[in-house]
This record gives structure tokens, C-alpha cells and sequence, in this order.
């Protein structure tokens, strides 16, 4: 018997109003994702990519839909249950890194286990994971002294520190060259391999798009699988 999915999105709707007019932003979205699957999403701004991930990660609510995650149903959850859920289920690797500046890199990641009231950074997996990211002899440094691979890098490690079933990366190359990109490509696509990682990739670029094992386009607000012509925008 084959498992279920991990991620199980069925006729998922957000509408915004602003002022007197109501913005679809998302249109009955339909997407199953696959227990260590490495997934990209790709479309043009204001295609609904952000909108679905923000969900996902329990940051906004939706306007109708179920969404279940490892048979969990994000959507009936209360604000603690998905504050619970965010924290050791789901992380998050943005653009921008989101590193606070004043502290260094071992603190920026340990911020994250405080937060979930954990304490990983000591276990054997967390310190072969900063081994595979090239971070181990950088964790003293702050992001002023670290280049933007390295930041990422960092994001990364942040996201990972609590062992979430679902790792969401939104852009994670947008702010990178194109050397620091493949290497921040090909850490997730280890990360997959290696550690059966589930990730949901965010991108408009269709080389980086290429890392994944599967992509799927999104359109004004709806899931096109599968994703024909890959345009970049």
C-alpha cells in the first residue's frame, strides 16, 4: 500500500479585500506532495506562490479549502496549534535571509530551537548537517562578515535545527550570484537525497527550478500540473 501523502492541498481559496475590491489570490488550489519529495513551484509574481507558502506555514489563514499536513488539518487548527506546528513542523528559508545582524551564526540557528523550547545543537545529525553546509568553523562569525552564499547558508542551518518534516524555500537564490546559487541548489538537493528532506521550492528561475524532482507552475491563483513552459518573470 502506498503511503499517503505528506501534503495534501485540496480546492485552497484566499481572497483579500482591499477597499471595496476582493483580490483572489488564490483560486482553488490543488497540489499533493509526496513524503521526501523536492518540489519547485514556479510562476510570475502574483501568480499566488507567496500566498500558498505563507499558509502553508501557518503565518495567514485561508478563506476556504483543506490543507493536511502529515495528516494533520493545518486549517482547523487553533493559533496555538499552528503557532506549535510552525515551530517543529515547518521551516522556512527566505530571499532575504532574515538573520539578525547583531548576532553570530551559532546564535541566529540556537534562536530558533529557543523558540521551539529544544535543544539540538549538540546531537549528531545537527553537526553533520553544518559539516554538509560548510558552516562548522563559521559559527562564530556575524552575517556583517559572512558573503551572501554564507548567509544563506546559515538560513538554511536555522531552518533545519528543529528537524521539520517540511522545509518551505521561498527564492532562496534571488539575492545570490550565480556560483553561490548552484551551491545553495545543490545543499538542498543534498539535503533531499540524503536526508529524504521534503522541500517545497519557490522560484522563477528555471535553471534553479531544474534541481527539484518535480515542478509545477502556478497562474492567477491556481496549481498547473504539470508545468509546461517555464518562463522566467
Amino acid at each position: 500500500m502506498s503511503k499517503p501523502p505528506l501534503i495534501e492541498i485540496r480546492d485552497l481559496k484566499k481572497t483579500y479585500r482591499l477597499g471595496d475590491v476582493d483580490v483572489h489570490a488564490l483560486r482553488g488550489v490543488n497540489l499533493s506532495v509526496a513524503d521526501g519529495e523536492f518540489l519547485a513551484i514556479v510562476g510570475h509574481s502574483g501568480s499566488g506562490k507567496s500566498t500558498l507558502f505563507n499558509i502553508l506555514g501557518g503565518l495567514t489563514p485561508a478563506t476556504s479549502g483543506t490543507i493536511h499536513l502529515g495528516g494533520e488539518d493545518l486549517l482547523a487548527m487553533s493559533d496555538s496549534d499552528r503557532t506549535r506546528m510552525r515551530r517543529g513542523t515547518v521551516g522556512f528559508v527566505f530571499q532575504k535571509y532574515n538573520l539578525l545582524p547583531t548576532l553570530n551564526a551559532q546564535d541566529n540557528i540556537a534562536l530558533a530551537q529557543e523558540l521551539a523550547g529544544r535543544n539540538n545543537m549538540n546531537e549528531p545529525w545537527f553537526k553533520e548537517i553544518l559539516e554538509s553546509l560548510g558552516l562548522a568553523h563559521r559559527l562564530t562569525h556575524k552575517p556583517r562578515a559572512m558573503s551572501g552564499g554564507e548567509q544563506q547558508r546559515v538560513a538554511i542551518a536555522r531552518a533545519l535545527i528543529n528537524r521539520p518534516k517540511i522545509l518551505l524555500a521561498d527564492e532562496p537564490t534571488g539575492n545570490l550570484d550565480t556560483e553561490n546559487s548552484v551551491a545553495v541548489l545543490d545543499i538542498l538537493r543534498k539535503l533531499n537525497k540524503q536526508y529524504g528532506q521534503t522541500i517545497l521550492m519557490i522560484t522563477h528561475n528555471p535553471e534553479a527550478a531544474d534541481f527539484a524532482d518535480r515542478k509545477v507552475r502556478m497562474k492567477d491563483g491556481h496549481v498547473l500540473e504539470p508545468a509546461g513552459d517555464i518562463i522566467e518573470g
